[in-house]
């Protein structure tokens, strides 16, 4: 039983190493750029859920691109407190329009 692991282990190895070193004639992996957002937020209309649902954002060697993850956090919270800005006025002309008027009485 020793002598089949110690084989079969030597094979792994082998094979390992036949394969880092004599995997190509250049480099060991092709050299690549960086990858950009696959699925950018829409620029002309505001944000959707489903737009949020579809965003993939690159993965980068030690988790996701920070700047690409800058720029989304930025616009969505642009976004967002346009809404809020849009909804308190949207409020405040609703409860104008309901606020009890102060009319002299008809004589």
């Amino acid at each position: 039983m020793f002598w089949f692991l110690l084989i079969a282990m030597v094979v792994v190895v082998a094979a390992v190493t036949l394969a880092v070193v004599g995997g190509g004639d250049g480099a060991v992996l092709p050299e690549t750029g960086p990858e950009g957002l696959s699925d950018p937020l829409p620029e002309g209309r505001p944000v959707e859920r489903a737009d949020i649902d579809a965003l993939r954002l690159p993965v980068a060697a030690r988790g996701y691109r920070m700047a690409d993850v800058d720029d989304v956090l930025s616009r969505l919270a642009a976004e967002l407190s346009e809404r809020d800005a849009r909804i308190a006025g949207l409020q405040q002309a609703l409860s104008a329009a309901h606020a009890p008027r102060d009319e002299e009485p008809h004589e």
